[in-house]
């Protein structure tokens, strides 16, 4: 009874999962708290997700990696980065993706990526180079580092923990890095000779979200006899029946800031508006409005501007709309435009369900800019500030983070133990204050992770697990094992690209252990082919955050991702079937 009902919640999560219906952390907890309710898994077991090795370890390593990027570590060679990467394309396609891949197999993928983007956005700008050019060798070259070392996604601690907690032996710091470097060679290969062929010389989205914000931007003021006058803005027919967002309201001689519902209309507010130009065209005929200018400018150097910015990964605006948030009284912000994969919204922006990877055209001042940047809600696009490198916490943090993975590789102890030593010195150096430790976890992936976890104590209490690999030992078992490997390589990474990466690894990890008592053999070579599988996604935006990351402001389309992505998967495939038993035989 329990088997079946095992089988059925992984079912609803995997629909939900494809179905984007709720955030995946929710999704993920849902699941959990199915396998309770319906008495699959006790209390206990269901939430020990969240003092797995793995949920903990991988809390420890945000808050290492946290402290590299505060101390302007990265930061520090952007100066560097962006001057080679100016030489022409080939150059700026190789630091990045260099960049990218050395930085990824140590920090978290998602951040390097996030500080990469701006970086490479600059480039563009000043060469003439489309974005869509480099972002996405970016992305995947951020993968393939990340394959490279037990800390560099959290995949592979991940399937490393949850493989020791179930018996099978733990992997070292390095122990599948020469594998990994092998098939990144491989891949790096194509990104730097195939797809520049394949990739679209497409110009960044921003360029076409500011000529469409300017089509909605207008300046008015409000004549004697208006009926709006002595109004709150909710009661206004400029809100009512025509539907305007306003921006900034100057009365005489200083302006407005804080406006909400309650702000009431004085005669002669001097008013900055976005609004459809079809009403717009119908607003100038009424003749209690004069129109100061027929388009604001977006580029107002007074007290607020407009930015570009993207929201990143595990950003708490993702999964909520502005109206839910209240951002604008939050953050003295509007937003005037939402690119959300290849739709640009301009209408009803405050009712939009942000997505990580949105990019936003953002109406703020530079003090609201940067709250909304250092509490990591938006990564800004539109301009690059170098983070000042800090030698005081930058040599303590870069000396800690060494120790973390020395004292991992050398098997003093375990990865786990190493990572919480290494992030309490952070916190105990006041490298980071307690404060800024706690906001550096995303907490959403730790959710995920404790979530996701129940799906495989399910599998594995209720012999789902070995009734998996029965089936495939009986459909598949007796052909070669580096057949039986290369097919389950084939199968995690398709399920990966429409499946959490996460929720693909905690599924394959204990089917693949069972599997590999039923063959007889090592369990490592099927266990480095889900940890690879997971990471190495290129076929869909979606597949992986970094690749999410890069979709807006690439202005890419899907099917730029399945035109570059599936060959390269295809030949990670046939790489990885032959060099995973070669380092790992069965």
């Amino acid at each position: 009874m329990y088997l079946y009902i095992t089988f059925a919640v992984i079912a609803v999560g995997i629909f939900l999962f494809v179905k984007d219906y709720f955030t995946i952390d929710t999704t993920s907890i849902l699941i959990m708290s199915l396998f309770i309710v319906s008495g699959v898994l006790n209390p206990e077991e269901g939430f020990a997700g969240f003092n797995h090795p793995a949920t903990i370890t991988l809390g420890c390593m945000f808050v290492i990696s946290a402290a590299i990027f505060k101390t302007g570590l990265i930061d520090g060679l952007s100066s560097k980065i962006i001057r080679i990467a100016k030489i022409n394309y080939v150059f700026a396609l190789m630091v990045f993706c260099f960049t990218a891949a050395l930085f990824s197999a140590f920090i978290n993928d998602t951040a390097v990526v996030a500080i990469l983007i701006p970086m490479a956005l600059v480039v563009c700008r000043e060469t003439d180079i489309p974005p869509s050019r480099l972002l996405i060798p970016i992305s995947f070259s951020a993968l393939f580092g990340g394959t490279c070392t037990l800390i560099g996604t959290s995949t592979n601690i991940l399937v490393s923990s949850y493989a020791k907690k179930i018996g099978a032996e733990a992997f070292g710091m390095f122990e599948f890095s020469l594998a990994a470097l092998c098939i990144s060679v491989i891949g790096l290969t194509y990104i730097f000779i195939v797809a520049p062929i394949l990739l679209p010389k497409r110009h960044g989205k921003e360029h076409f979200l500011k000529k469409e914000a300017e089509d909605y931007m207008a300046e008015i003021e409000i004549l004697p006899d208006n009926p709006d006058i002595d109004k709150p803005l909710t009661k206004s027919k400029l809100i009512q029946d025509f539907q305007a967002q306003i921006l900034t309201i100057k009365r005489r001689h200083w302006r407005v800031y804080e406006i909400n519902e309650e702000t009431v209309l004085r005669e002669n507010d001097v008013i900055k508006i976005l609004i459809d130009p079809r009403k717009l065209a119908k607003l100038k005929e009424l003749k209690t409005y004069s129109f100061t200018g027929a388009e604001a400018s977006l580029d107002d150097h007074n007290e607020k501007k407009v930015y570009e910015v993207m929201i990143p990964y595990g950003s708490y605006l993702a999964g909520r709309s502005l109206k839910q948030i209240n951002f604008r009284n939050t953050y003295y912000s509007s937003v005037l435009a939402i690119r959300h994969r290849k739709e640009t919204i301009t209408k009803n922006v405050s009712n939009v369900s942000l997505k990580e990877g949105d990019m936003l055209l953002l109406f703020a001042s530079e003090k609201s800019l940067q709250m909304l940047t250092s509490e990591k809600l938006i990564v800004t696009l539109s301009e690059y500030q170098e983070r000042k490198l800090n030698l005081k916490k930058a040599i303590p943090a870069l000396l800690i983070l060494v120790g973390v993975i020395l004292s991992a590789a050398l098997n003093l102890t375990s990865i786990l133990i190493s990572a919480l030593v290494g992030a309490l010195l952070i916190v105990t150096t006041t490298i980071l204050k307690p404060k800024e430790a706690y906001e550096a976890i995303e907490w959403k992936v730790i959710f995920m992770v404790a979530g996701v976890l129940s799906m495989g104590k399910a599998l594995e209490k209720t012999g789902g697990s070995e009734l998996i690999s029965d089936f495939i030992f009986n459909s598949i078992g007796g052909l070669d094992p580096r057949i039986t490997l290369s097919l389950l390589f084939l199968f995690t990474f398709l399920s990966t690209n429409v499946l959490s990466s996460k929720a693909a690894a905690v599924l394959m990890t204990p089917i693949v252990i069972s599997l590999a008592e039923v063959m007889q053999v090592d369990p490592k070579p099927f266990l480095i082919a889900v940890m690879f599988a997971c990471s190495l996604t290129f076929m869909t935006p979606v597949s992986y955050p970094t690749n999410t990351m890069v979709y807006a402001p690439g202005n890419y389309k899907f099917n730029d991702y399945l035109k570059i992505g599936t060959p390269l998967n295809f030949i990670v495939w046939i790489a990885a079937s032959f060099i995973i038993p070669i380092f790992f035989p069965f």
